[in-house]
Formats: C-alpha cells, sequence, structure tokens
C-alpha cells in the first residue's frame, strides 16, 4: 500500500498543485488508513480487497478513538479523493469509499465581528489612530521592534509594524493565511495597491488592497529593511519576514493573530480566516455583487461563497430579535 500512497502523493503535488497543508492532510489520513488495515502481527490488507465494509469499519474505528465528526468526515473524503485514484491507475475497480455515508455535521454560521469592532480592534492596534506608540526594546545598535508582550524561542515574536500590515492586509483583501505568508515582493503592485495571490490549486488572481493597509505596508517596510541587513541568511523576497528574516508561516501568523486578540483584551475567537470571513461578509452587506466576492476570494463554486449569505442574514435576524417591538 505505501507505494501507491506515495504514488498519490505525488500526484496530489505535481498534477493537481496541491497546497503542501493539503498534501500533509491527506499523507496522515492515509497512514492512519494503512495502520486500521495492519492489525498486530500481520500483513497490510491488500488494497484490492479493500470494500465498502472495510471503510465503514474504519470509520467506526475512528469513533471508537473518540475523533470528531468533522475530523472523521475530512478523513473519508480524503479515502474518496484516494480511491478515485486507485481506480484512474487500475488498482481497483470501484471506489469503496464512495458507498460509505458523510457523518452528518451540524450546520455552524460562524459569528462574525461588525464592521465597527474590526475598525476599533484594527485602529487600537501598536501604531494604530487610538493606540499609544508602544516603548519597543533595542538590541545592539539596531532599532528592529523585536517584540510587543511576551513570547519565548517557541513561538514568533511579535513585531508590532509587521503584525500591522498582516492585520490590515487580512481584511482589506480576504486572504488566506497560506496566501499571505506565500507573497513576495514581487506579486506587490504598490503603485497600484494591487497583489498576484496565488490560491489553491496554484490558481492566480489579481486583488486589491486599500489606503489602509498601503499606510501599514509604508510603516513595515523600514523595519523590515533591518530585519533582512541584520539576518543571516534572510529571504529577500518574503513579503512577511520573522525576526530572524525567513518567511512567516502559516503557523507564526495564527499565534500572532490570538496573541493580539489577548493583548487587546477582546473576548473573540479570532484567527486568520475570520478575517476572511469578516472582509466577505461586510462586502455583502455594503451591496457587493456575489459574483465579484468569489472572484476576490477565489473561490472555483459560488455556493462556496454563497455561504457568507447565511452569516449576514443570521446577523441580520439578531439585529431584529433584539430590536424589534414585536420580534
Amino acid at each position: 500500500m505505501k507505494p501507491v500512497i506515495d504514488k498519490f502523493i505525488n500526484y496530489l503535488r505535481y498534477e493537481r498543485n496541491s497546497s503542501p497543508a493539503t498534501i500533509e492532510d491527506y499523507y496522515g489520513d492515509l497512514k492512519l488508513f494503512q495502520e486500521f488495515l495492519t492489525p498486530p502481527g500481520e500483513k497490510t490488507l491488500p488494497i484490492g480487497q479493500v470494500d465498502h465494509r472495510v471503510v465503514r469499519e474504519f470509520v467506526a474505528w475512528l469513533y471508537d478513538r473518540k475523533l470528531q465528526k468533522p475530523t472523521i468526515a475530512r478523513k473519508l473524503a480524503a479515502l474518496r479523493t484516494f480511491f478515485k485514484f486507485c481506480v484512474r491507475e487500475q488498482y481497483v475497480k470501484q471506489n469503496p469509499a464512495r458507498l460509505v455515508s458523510t457523518p452528518k455535521l451540524p450546520r455552524r454560521i460562524p459569528r462574525i465581528q461588525t464592521a465597527e469592532e474590526i475598525n476599533t480592534f484594527l485602529d487600537g492596534l501598536p501604531g494604530g489612530a487610538n493606540a499609544a506608540k508602544p516603548k519597543l526594546p533595542q538590541k545592539s545598535k539596531r532599532t528592529v521592534e523585536k517584540s510587543f508582550g511576551k513570547s519565548d524561542k517557541r513561538t514568533e515574536k511579535l513585531v508590532p509594524r509587521r503584525d500591522r500590515a498582516i492585520f490590515e492586509l487580512l481584511y482589506a483583501s480576504g486572504l488566506r493565511v497560506s496566501e499571505l505568508v506565500g507573497l513576495s515582493l514581487g506579486d506587490m503592485d504598490k503603485t497600484g495597491q494591487m497583489l498576484r495571490v496565488l490560491g489553491k490549486g496554484r490558481k492566480e488572481r489579481v486583488v486589491p488592497y486599500g489606503a489602509k493597509a498601503q499606510t501599514a505596508f509604508d510603516e513595515y517596510w523600514p523595519i523590515r529593511q533591518e530585519i533582512l541587513e541584520a539576518a543571516a541568511k534572510p529571504e529577500v523576497e518574503a513579503v512577511f519576514v520573522n525576526w530572524r528574516g525567513r518567511r512567516l508561516t502559516d503557523r507564526s501568523v495564527r499565534y500572532i493573530v490570538t496573541k493580539y486578540c489577548k493583548l487587546a483584551k477582546v473576548d473573540w475567537n479570532l484567527h486568520p480566516h475570520s478575517l476572511r470571513h469578516a472582509f466577505a461578509t461586510h462586502l455583502l452587506n455594503d451591496g457587493a455583487d456575489l459574483r465579484a466576492i468569489q472572484e476576490l476570494l477565489g473561490h472555483v463554486s459560488l455556493s462556496t461563497t454563497q455561504r457568507y449569505t447565511q452569516a449576514s442574514i443570521q446577523q441580520l435576524m439578531a439585529v431584529y430579535d433584539k430590536t424589534h417591538p414585536h420580534a
């Protein structure tokens, strides 16, 4: 089974142009399936002998391991894609995972922060309109903004001007976190305030960013230059770099967002994708066309974009229930 999994991973990497995170998830899911197919002291069940009953037993095994329904649904989706590939390569005659039902998931509409909440939060960040200028430490003779709040060697140190640019860009352009950290200088049109973004499936799109993001970038560039000049092996093309001069990772950006929420003492479950949700929902609330939002977000299907209308309607109903006397 391992050679088939390896061939499938190469298919994801070179033919489907899947993101590294997607490839990692698929590989982990298939290794777990291989573990299930290999009882202690026995050989792995041949892939040609896997039918829908085996896949159903795998799902039950996952439930026994106390995995949540969304996680199980994702692993089942990975198996469907894997066996579809196996049918194409003639390892099996049919896709056994297609005959197994996906666990029914609760429809959760995320809580989207209002435009006023987002604006207040962003203005309160270091360097924002409503924030006092933070006292930043110096290292040797350099003025690199190295930290804000507590950090340690296991986490990304906060650099206020860089982090403000991250927040402003996530909200201004609705980027996925992987798209944000993948930005290089050649992807930016600073004059036209446009970005060339490489999205899912290696598909390119062009998105604008606004004046506030441009102002945040103008404040970030000198700090970035200082960091790169002090770094041993800088990644000079990366737009967002850590204090060692290396390109930021998805995990680092998630940490940064969480950290600033704690520093601002806001009771939000905010993460980078929350700002993407807010970007789309606020555009929709202000009358933007759904097709235009689809293009900006890089969604292949309009039905994916339409989920934001549910969040918008949910918020509208909440306001109605709270304020109308006959609600």
